[in-house]
């Protein structure tokens, strides 16, 4: 008994059906997703690490240097500008810093960083 092979597949890519022909298979790569939190104590292969004003939770530096830090060979950060710099100047450590200035009774002006 001889078994045919469909010659075209569909594959879901955010919601919505692609066709492949069986000679394009080649291009269809399997690939795993997780958050940074879950790959905590693993190494993989590579890492690709959105940094967006979308992905609030990942706008922190220290999540970020964990994400770097899972990857074994390949890193790639794709990030906008104004995401990336929220995370480097973190709203928790301008806060940290205002909190310190103000216990040692020093005066501060509001910088615009912390309005």
């Amino acid at each position: 008994m001889t078994v045919e092979l469909p010659r075209i597949i569909w594959i879901e890519y955010e919601g919505r059906p692609v066709l492949y022909g069986a000679h394009e298979l080649d291009q269809v790569v399997l690939a795993y997703a997780t958050t940074v939190h879950k790959a905590q104590g693993c190494e993989c292969p590579a890492v690709v690490i959105p940094v967006t004003t979308q992905h609030y939770p990942m706008r922190q530096l220290n999540l970020i240097y964990m994400g770097i830090t899972r990857g074994r060979r390949l890193v790639v950060l794709a990030w906008q500008k104004k995401a990336l710099a929220i995370a480097v100047c973190g709203s928790r450590a301008v806060r940290r810093s205002v909190e310190t200035r103000r216990m040692a009774g020093g005066a501060w002006k509001k910088s615009p960083a912390t309005m």
